[in-house]
């Protein structure tokens, strides 16, 4: 292999017990690139010219680029930092058969069974009122203070189990009896007053450790491998990358499993407007920005469907995806991925260049596609994007399962996909 990469199987597993929520992946990157001597910058500063290595963070998105010259177009890394789970409701605290509950309700296609009997902690961020402004704190609980119980089967009409009615059937129980309200007790665990919180954006996570599994440790068992597969990768190829022309991207996403449409999302301006302000930075003007920005191309990486061992029926026949097979190129001719021809090269030549094999996918025509940030991406910013992604099985699942190898070769084609023509 011809690229050095120091993304591993185990590093990702620490990155995604590190990042129960989006606003914890974004904390986990900026940790690493302060590291590596990125400098934080303000949206609401003004940005200093010149070459650099810098970050932006929006609520649960964060962007991070390095330039070693003032020309040249963005190679652009996109993902997301969002996962599928089970969110807290504006008033949680119920009861029911005499225990204390917390109403919970899905995010994104969660898939409702693998939710079910696991041991739940809570995540996310809290703000407050601290003074006369408006504070927010973290919130990382990794002790497991939720479970949602499936129903017997004894119970269940034809013992064939129940399918979860997501407003009736996911919410959690807290404690047998007498539990303090949700909100008040997060609060304490983090020293706010209770009654100085104002909102909150709180999920559950499963509190199982990633662990390498198999005979021959070849897997990587883990939550949230869709997509902090791609953020761990992407990190990776951003910071072992060496310097060249132009300017190296990392954007990653929240809100891409509900659509991607916040103020945070791919759908927002916050690409095109960091875009824009580099160039400006860098003494451009907006015909400046306009070139770079026709001369410049994003990869939207996002976990791609491995073929399913039990279910080989439900993938294209003549396009099946290995496990520790290499990165996957992702093809829709209805484009729910922006792939086209152009990018589909600029991919292949990149996993050529790190020396590992490309696999490419179609969704079987009989069944509808899930997309990516790809499409929004590209026509938001008008930017070339190809879709890739690295093979995993259990999508969406509350756990998930993916090759060791795939986690190293996804990052050095990434990495090399940074280092241009």
């Amino acid at each position: 292999m011809s690229n050095n990469t120091s993304a591993t199987a185990a590093g990702l597993g620490a990155f995604i017990d590190a990042s129960p929520s989006p606003f914890h992946v974004c904390a986990t990157v900026a940790s690493e690139l302060d590291t590596a001597g990125y400098l934080r910058l303000a949206e609401t500063d003004q940005w200093p010219g010149g070459c650099g290595s810098f970050y932006v963070i929006r609520g649960g998105s964060i962007i991070a680029w390095s330039s070693e010259s003032d020309e040249g177009p963005f190679r652009i890394i996109g993902g997301h930092t969002d996962s599928p789970n089970l969110r807290v409701k504006q008033h949680p605290d119920k009861t029911s058969a005499g225990l204390s509950m917390v109403g919970l309700e899905p995010y994104g296609g969660a898939w409702l069974n693998s939710w079910l009997d696991r041991d739940l902690g809570l995540s996310g961020r809290i703000a407050y009122r601290e003074g006369s402004s408006v504070s927010h704190k973290l919130i990382h609980i990794g002790e497991p203070i939720l479970r949602v119980p499936q129903l017997a089967i004894h119970l269940s009409e034809d013992r064939k189990g129940v399918a979860p009615n997501p407003q009736r059937h996911v919410d959690a129980i807290f404690a047998v009896r007498d539990a303090p309200p949700l909100l008040d007790w997060v609060a304490g665990q983090v020293g706010v007053d209770p009654r100085e919180v104002l909102g909150w954006e709180l999920m559950t996570h499963d509190v199982s450790p990633s662990r390498v599994v198999g005979a021959q440790s070849d897997l990587l068992s883990a939550p949230r491998l869709d997509n902090q597969g791609t953020c761990y990768a992407g990190l990776r190829a951003l910071l072992d990358s060496p310097e060249t022309s132009g300017v190296r991207m990392l954007a990653l996403f929240d809100h891409e499993e509900v659509g991607s449409g916040s103020e945070r999302g791919a759908a927002s301006d916050f690409l095109s407007t960091v875009c824009e302000r580099i160039v400006l930075s860098r003494g451009g003007s907006r015909d400046d920005y306009l070139q770079t920005m026709a001369a410049s191309v994003c990869v939207s990486g996002d976990m791609a469907h491995a073929t399913h061992p039990n279910y080989p029926e439900r993938h294209e026949p003549a396009h099946q995806i290995a496990i520790n097979g290499g990165p996957v190129l992702k093809v829709n001719q209805n484009l729910r991925y922006a792939s086209d021809a152009l990018g589909e090269a600029v991919f292949a030549i990149a996993c050529d260049r790190a020396g590992v094999p490309l696999q490419r996918y179609v969704h079987r025509a009989d069944l509808p596609c899930g997309s990516t940030i790809g499409p929004i991406t590209a026509t938001r910013t008008g930017l070339r994007t190809v879709d890739v992604g690295a093979p995993q099985l259990a999508m969406h699942s509350a756990r998930e399962l993916m090759g060791v190898d795939d986690v190293w070769m996804y990052s050095a084609a990434l990495q090399a996909f940074l280092l241009g023509s």
